[in-house]
């Protein structure tokens, strides 16, 4: 059995991607954010087929059985919003079909510099609500009725709502990306484990955005700010030496570049000839090491400057060329 093209589009118009690739675990009013433990919504053992006043003991139960019934038939699901007692606790949510609802006029007209992405809210009205009452959760509003085509069992896999990244996959992707095998590399090796791209539960970006969770929660223990204190250090002892340092949008630490007063003075000497090698991939990070050397009259290695970079896109080299 084949995909076709045509369902490879619906595919691309149900899928949406996170940026950050991260779900928070607190629960909050917002359609994005679901809480729930990949664990608790793989697989749901009681009845198949939601209903009206159906009860639930947990709410990861009932978001686990509606998000099986929707792989089962063709969709994917969101929160569209959660109400809050005056604990703040949560005593009611609904769950939507992911294409539920509309973009906001100012997202459509957002100027893109690539092609502009697919359509993805046309007001489908699939949903299941429930609410708290006493200890259980009960279903209050249920409507099964879809506006747009469903997928087959087989592509609905490929929906963002029901991709993951399991553990025994994490693991293999560790260890290929420890040994410098790039992620689309790691996605083709994934999908020759598992038979086909539609067995292999994920897709490139995903294995992209848990590797980057990997680098962040390595960043997150402060060594960054660290080598920003250490260049302030070394320049204040030596005025010669010079660094850079990248800043993206979110005020997050990038590309760096540094060099001191040796360094410096042996390229004026013997910069005719400079070597510019990025092949050191042995930190923890996984962030290229870029050093630039030459020789000196002796015929020794001289070292002109380094730089560590985010990833090794055409991009990245383009700034530190240019610093």
């Amino acid at each position: 059995m084949s995909t076709s093209i045509e369902e490879l589009d619906k595919i691309s118009f149900c899928d949406e991607f996170i940026e950050d690739g991260h779900v928070d675990n607190e629960m909050i009013k917002d359609q994005n954010d679901l809480k729930q433990p990949i664990a608790s919504i793989a697989s749901f053992n009681g009845p198949k087929e939601p209903c009206l006043d159906m009860e639930f003991d947990e709410l990861e139960d009932a978001r686990a059985c509606y998000n099986a019934y929707a792989r089962r038939n063709g969709f994917s699901i969101r929160i569209s919003h959660s109400r809050l007692a005056k604990d703040k606790s949560v005593n009611g949510i609904e769950y939507v079909c992911s294409r539920e609802g509309f973009r906001h006029k100012s997202y459509q007209e957002k100027t893109y510099t690539n092609p502009k992405p697919a359509e993805t809210r046309i007001g489908c009205k699939a949903i299941m609500g429930l609410k708290k009452v006493g200890l259980k959760w009960i279903v209050c509003k249920f409507k099964t009725e879809h506006n747009h085509d469903l997928l087959s069992p087989r592509s609905t896999s490929l929906l963002r709502g029901h991709r993951v990244v399991t553990h025994a996959q994490k693991s293999l992707i560790d260890t290929l990306n420890k040994s410098g095998v790039p992620p689309r590399k790691i996605i083709s090796v994934l999908s020759e484990e598992s038979g086909s791209d539609h067995n292999v539960g994920c897709i490139a970006k995903d294995v992209q955005n848990y590797l980057g969770n990997k680098r962040k929660v390595l960043f997150g223990g402060g060594d960054a700010q660290r080598m920003y204190n250490f260049y302030l250090e070394k320049q204040s002892k030596n005025p010669g030496f010079v660094y850079a340092i990248q800043v993206d949008d979110n005020g997050c630490m990038g590309n760096y570049f540094w060099a001191d007063a040796r360094s410096r003075a042996a390229y004026q000497y013997f910069g005719d000839v400079v070597t510019f090698d990025a092949t050191y991939l042995t930190n923890c990070y996984k962030m290229p090491f870029v050093s630039f050397t030459g020789i000196n009259h002796h015929h020794q290695s001289m070292m002109f400057g380094c730089a560590l970079l985010v990833n090794e896109k055409a991009e990245s080299y383009t700034w530190l060329l240019k610093t």
